[in-house]
């Protein structure tokens, strides 16, 4: 795979799309990159990549497509719309969404792809911009297991791990699992916080002493320290993680599975985000128990 011969695309090249791309680049995979930005896609050329001119040229030219984009209605758009992927695909390509994404959805697109002789998988991502950037990315993965044995090597070049967990939107099931977890642990840690600090207590202290216990994660390792920074500058923003928390309870309503504590945590971050903190880290969650209580955790 590491030809040109077999060209590599990769559409969308926001905060986590350009680093993983430019991760491909130095394991040595020849790449057509495409942004509505010019500003990465100039910055993925300059590292070794080729400009392509559309999702559709990029269909053309490429035999595996990655797509990491904000959210269904792109993807869908991208693949499937007019001068998207499909209309230059040929019968035998791959396509690997990697956004995190309705995983109806994904199972409409891949059906679509189906059609026209193209393979895909849906393998959205954890980890965040900084495991993006390090090539660590935890990879969740939907789809038929030789196709996914095919491309694992490329999938590995941007993360630690790569994981076939079925068939085609059970990547997508997993990741939004993953953003439940997430969720409530910054919600359980943001509350557990407040009110330490609310009774007096030094949170950085009560932080060091239940890192290393059973209430220990690495969500709390991750965000206490930028907490008590008063650091807010998104890994992954509130506005991304409210949106996966959108497509849970989607999914949640077609499946018919109870999502109580997931539907609370998705309205302190939509409460957060009419107050203007959108853009904030998930991490700074925190900041709707610190109105409330009228405290705020930060290192003394």
């Amino acid at each position: 795979m590491k030809t040109r011969k077999n060209m590599m695309g990769f559409i969308g090249l926001g905060v986590m799309g350009k680093p993983m791309s430019l991760n491909l680049i130095k394991a040595g995979y020849p790449l057509m990159v495409s942004d509505i930005n010019p500003e990465p896609e100039k910055e993925v050329v300059v590292a070794g990549a080729l400009k392509g001119n559309s999702p559709r040229h990029i269909g053309e030219s490429c035999q595996l497509i990655f797509t990491m984009l904000p959210n269904s209605p792109e993807v869908e758009e991208v693949i499937c719309g007019k001068n998207g992927v499909l209309e230059g695909a040929k019968p035998g390509s791959t396509i690997i969404d990697m956004s995190s994404i309705d995983p109806m959805v994904a199972i409409r697109i891949a059906g679509m792809a189906s059609q026209k002789g193209v393979d895909m998988l849906d393998a959205p991502v954890s980890g965040g911009e900084p495991k993006a950037i390090d090539g660590t990315l935890s990879i969740m993965v939907g789809g038929k297991e030789e196709v996914f044995d095919r491309v694992e090597p490329v999938l590995l070049a941007m993360g630690a791990s790569a994981i076939l967990i079925g068939n085609i939107g059970s990547g997508n099931i997993c990741k939004l699992a993953n953003q439940i977890m997430v969720a409530l642990h910054l919600a359980a840690m943001s509350e557990a916080m407040v009110f330490a600090e609310k009774a007096g207590v030094d949170a950085e202290k009560v932080f060091q002493a239940i890192r290393g216990g059973l209430a220990g994660s690495a969500v709390l390792d991750a965000k206490m320290p930028l907490i008590l920074e008063r650091n807010f500058k998104p890994g992954g923003p509130i506005r991304m993680h409210t949106k996966d928390l959108l497509n849970v309870r989607d999914t949640a309503l077609e499946i018919d599975a109870p999502i109580p504590l997931t539907t609370q945590v998705l309205e302190f971050m939509k409460a957060l985000k009419a107050d203007g903190k959108k853009e904030d880290d998930h991490g700074g969650l925190i900041q709707y128990w610190e109105k409330l209580a009228h405290v705020e955790v930060r290192k003394k």
